[in-house]
């Protein structure tokens, strides 16, 4: 509560209270019942991370050094106790391991801090801070590393050969590697002081790590890495104007050269929203593309079946040229429902604000079936998302609309072979190339929606892998 209220109000949060890293690491389950507690290799990890921790810096006693999930209890607001460290620890440390990836709830966890690195590269004006430092627990091929894994850039080598080759786990476990771990550890908490000192990531507000999405996509598993099935893709559009033809009167300080360098948010953001929205989408493991609406008009066939999903980002601003206008109530005729609308909306900005009402009572005129389109997140961010906060909380929401969209309405075929017996596949941006005979891994999340509902099935809550109530159960992650 303590924590809630200073972040609620503005206040600083007492270094004390601010976990100087976070361990994210899949659960192994035991083999066998009474067998030993595969996990306690895990702990013993970061306790040696933590005592060097405290060596290497100045940190007062009492300070957390590090969190990890072992020493929550069943009934203990275990949900609360780990989006409160999400929300200000400084560096966040994945155990990288096959498990890992395929462990939803890890996802979740990653797609919760890289949120705050990406509002921090926001304010910036810098790409998505690299404070997430990644310890190999059991390597893993690069091919089966998803998108968001995949993309950072980290030197595993330097923490040794034997690390590269067995990971911690290999070195935890076999008595001639000892020097070896002890090297890797001692190099690792290194690395999480040095990024944690040139990071410095500011404390945020706590998600609730029950409904965030997972970073992975559905499960870690299917379609998330470059070798595990057609890549997730997702296109961002901008209606927006330049600054070379801005309606008269209107600040010049919100616009750049194209429509894509619109930043709706400055002076609190410092990055165009078409960037911080494509690193977002990033963040669920999606590659993404962008364009200016301007430059698509009059390229849209709603007769063709789509290829992928697609978000539409609109200033209000964009309906006062009459030409623009019309383009974009041209569009809203068309019958794409993969397409999502998101109006970012700056209540600071003066002009924007005197003009609130006109702007958006036209904007509903031109576009009257996309704003009232879908779930009532859809519909929420098309009535203005108000603060970069706001955006990274609702997008994800609207980019599993789309997405869902998308998979109803791509054009199906039926591969060679018996028609009553195998299953279509869809056509996506990868082509039809590949044997029929097989489906390939689905390259979207299933119907699951963040708001803690399963769209098949009605019920709601969160659940782990298994189906067990992970609100109870912290080990239900793994």
């Amino acid at each position: 509560m303590f924590l809630r209220s200073q972040l609620r109000d503005g206040g600083r949060v007492p270094a004390s209270v601010q976990p100087y890293f976070f361990l994210s690491y899949a659960h192994t389950p035991r083999f066998g019942p009474g067998g030993p507690d595969p996990d306690m290799w895990v702990e013993r990890l970061f306790r040696d991370l933590c005592g060097h921790i405290m060596a290497l810096t100045d940190l007062p006693a009492g300070s957390e050094a590090g969190f990890m999930d072992r020493e929550i209890r069943s009934g203990e607001g275990w949900s609360e106790r780990l989006g409160a460290a999400l929300a200000t620890c400084r560096v966040f440390v994945p155990l990288f391991s096959p498990r890992y990836f395929a462990s939803e709830m890890c996802g979740k966890e990653w797609f919760a801090f890289a949120q705050r690195t990406i509002q921090h590269g926001a304010v910036s004006n810098q790409p998505a801070a690299e404070a997430i430092v990644p310890a190999l627990w059991v390597p893993v091929p690069p091919s089966q590393l998803p998108g968001p894994a995949e993309r950072l850039q980290f030197n595993h080598n330097t923490f040794g050969e034997r690390y590269v080759t067995d990971g911690l786990y290999g070195l935890i476990k076999l008595r001639g590697y000892a020097d070896q771990y002890e090297q890797a550890v001692y190099e690792l908490a290194r690395r999480i002081v040095r990024v944690a000192e040139t990071v410095r990531l500011h404390p945020v507000r706590s998600l609730d790590y029950r409904v965030v999405p997972s970073a992975f996509g559905h499960g870690g598993g299917q379609g998330g890495g470059p070798g595990s099935g057609p890549a997730r893709t997702l296109h961002v559009t901008v209606a927006a104007a330049s600054r070379h033809d801005l309606p008269d009167g209107r600040s010049p300080d919100y616009y750049g050269e194209s429509a894509t360098d619109w930043n709706p948010y400055h002076p609190a953001s410092q990055r165009p929203v078409a960037y911080v929205a494509e690193d977002l989408v990033r963040n669920l493991n999606y590659q993404t593309t962008m364009s200016s609406f301007d430059d698509e008009a009059g390229h849209f066939d709603s007769k063709q079946p789509p290829t992928r999903p697609e978000i539409l980002i609109v200033d209000r601003w964009a309906v006062e040229d009459e030409q623009r206008r019309r383009r974009l109530a041209a569009f809203d005729q068309e019958h794409r429902p993969w397409i999502n609308v998101v109006v970012p909306w700056n209540r600071y900005d003066h002009q924007s604000r005197v003009r609130e009402a006109e702007l958006a009572h036209r904007l509903e005129e031109t576009l009257p079936v996309k704003m009232s389109q879908g779930r009532a997140a859809c519909r929420a961010a098309a009535n203005g998302v108000a603060s970069l906060e706001t955006l990274g909380q609702i997008l994800p929401q609207v980019v599993e609309a789309a997405a869902q969209q998308y998979l109803r309405h791509a054009q199906v075929y039926l591969p060679a072979g018996n028609a009553s017996t195998e299953r279509p596949r869809l056509l996506g941006p990868m082509g039809m190339g590949g044997p029929p005979a097989s489906p390939p891994p689905a390259p979207f999340p299933s119907a699951r929606r963040y708001d803690g509902t399963d769209d098949r099935t009605g019920r709601t809550g969160e659940h782990g892998e298994h189906g067990e109530d992970t609100d109870t159960d912290p080990g239900g992650r793994g």
